[in-house]
């Protein structure tokens, strides 16, 4: 079945909870990320989140970034974490991890994590005692790559944020390129894993584990940046924090996503914005959804 194209009109008939007064009301986001050299990551998720509307955020990252981001992001609570030899986050960070997980309503894992074998094995000791909405992104599927079903436990409450080449490992195939390629490795793994997916690259496909499946077109090259995957990846999170399903949150935050890249590309060109603008183009493009 052909994927349904996410339009105004679709979201309008798909509305998400309506924000209210105080930011408790919003939600409370964890995302849980970074290193000693990637300590970006995490900023443009949790910034990203809250121009989404999320209420209230917690970063846990790597130690030494630790001081820096929590001035960078005076909004957001930052946990250093203990890190190894190479600046990533120790596995051994995982029971404080999970402790301050259960402040939270949603977590996103994954921005900003360096290495795959390292990332992999924080998630392992992370994920498999949270119960609450995630988000898992970028070297964060090396979690579900070694641990194939790993998130069922949270019954289809997880999103899968993945590029084409970590798509491919997570459904053990080559790496797809053309937008049915990308729908079948997709629904392979939403369906096997439980989770709802989000892929692709200059089109956006959202597949459900149910085999429903939705596509953001447009968004223009200059998406393909450093740092912009980071961004969608927090808007969704933060779309969860506010209580929005994963299927839902995952195609509004495609649409918010694409539709932000549109208008940096006419007010600055098509390609040359940086990720760090994004987000501050959020709201407006909510706003005229609502």
């Amino acid at each position: 079945m052909a994927p349904e194209v996410v339009t105004p009109a679709l979201l309008r008939r798909w509305p998400l909870p309506e924000p209210g007064a105080g930011k408790d009301s919003r939600g409370h986001l964890l995302v849980l990320g970074g290193s000693a050299s990637t300590p970006g990551a995490v900023l443009l998720a949790g910034v990203s989140a809250l121009r989404a509307g999320a209420g209230k955020l917690a970063i846990a990252t790597a130690a030494s970034g630790a001081s820096a981001l929590a001035v960078a992001v005076p909004e957001a609570q930052v946990i250093g974490l203990p890190e190894d030899g190479e600046g990533s986050i120790d596995a051994r960070a995982a029971d404080r991890v999970v402790l301050r997980s259960e402040a939270a309503d949603a977590v996103v894992a994954g921005p900003g994590l360096d290495d795959p074998e390292r990332a992999a094995a924080l998630l392992a000791a992370v994920l498999p005692r949270i119960g609450m909405p995630l988000v898992l992104d970028a070297l964060g599927t090396a979690y579900l790559t070694d641990h194939p079903r790993g998130l069922r436990h949270l019954d289809g409450r997880a999103v899968v944020t993945a590029n084409p080449t970590e798509l491919a490992h997570l459904a053990g195939r080559d790496e797809p390129s053309t937008r049915q390629e990308i729908l079948d490795a997709a629904a392979e793994v939403a369906r096997e894993n439980d989770v709802v997916v989000l892929a692709g690259a200059e089109d956006k496909l959202i597949v459900s584990p149910d085999g429903r499946a939705w596509i953001v077109e447009g968004g223009g090259p200059g998406l393909g940046v450093s740092g912009s995957g980071d961004v969608q990846a927090g808007i969704v999170a933060g779309l969860l924090a506010r209580g929005g399903e994963p299927a839902q949150a995952a195609a509004w935050g495609a649409y918010l996503h694409a539709r932000a890249g549109e208008r940096l590309a006419g007010s600055v060109g098509r390609v040359g914005y940086l990720a760090r603008d994004l987000p501050g183009v959020v709201p407006t493009v909510l706003g005229e959804l609502a």
